[in-house]
C-alpha cells in the first residue's frame, strides 16, 4: 500500500496485484471505485469473456457424462444400502422377537445368533469388496476423465 502525503487514511491506494475486488458482499454498492462500480480503487477491470470456476462446475454437473457417473453410483449404492439395512434389521428383530430361534444350536456351542452375527461381518466385507469392484470397473475411469476435463476447463477461468 502506498500512503499518499496529505490525504486522509481512507484514500489509500492498494498496489497488490492479487487484490482485484472487495470480499463478496462488502462494499459492493457503496459507490467505491470508478463510476460507482463497487470496485476497489486501483482494482483491475474484470474480464467478462472467461467463465468463472462456478460456471464451469455447474456446466460439468449438468453434462450427460456426469449424470451417467452419478446414475451408476446411485444404481449400485441405494439398492446395496437398502439390502444391507434390511438384513441388519432382520437380525435385530429376530434377536429380540424370536430368542428361541436365535438360541437354537447349530454346531456344539455355536447357535443361530452367532452364525447370523458372523454373517453380518461377512456381509460387510462382501459389500465393501463389491463396491470397490463396481467403482473400479464402472465409474472410476469416467470420473477421472471428467476430473481431467474439468481441470482443463478451469485453468483459464476466473476465480
Amino acid at each position: 500500500m502506498d500512503k499518499q502525503e496529505g490525504r486522509d487514511p481512507a484514500a489509500l491506494r492498494i498496489d497488490d496485484p492479487w487484490y482485484e475486488e472487495l470480499a463478496a458482499g462488502w462494499g459492493e454498492h457503496d459507490g467505491v471505485g470508478p463510476e460507482g462500480s463497487g470496485a476497489a480503487p486501483g482494482a483491475l477491470p474484470r474480464q467478462q469473456s472467461a467463465p468463472t470456476a462456478a460456471d464451469i462446475y455447474l456446466e460439468v454437473q449438468r453434462s450427460p457424462a456426469f449424470q451417467e457417473v452419478r446414475g451408476r453410483y446411485r444404481r449400485f449404492v441405494f439398492p446395496a444400502a437398502a439390502a444391507f439395512l434390511l438384513w441388519y434389521l432382520a437380525y435385530v428383530v429376530a434377536a429380540t422377537a424370536a430368542p428361541g430361534l436365535m438360541a437354537r444350536p447349530v454346531a456344539g456351542a455355536v447357535n443361530v445368533a452367532m452364525v447370523a452375527g458372523l454373517a453380518q461381518f461377512a456381509t460387510t466385507f462382501l459389500l465393501t469388496w463389491a463396491y470397490a469392484r463396481h467403482a473400479r470397473l464402472r465409474r472410476d475411469r469416467a470420473a477421472l476423465e471428467l476430473r481431467w476435463d474439468t481441470q482443463e476447463m478451469t485453468r483459464g477461468a476466473r476465480p
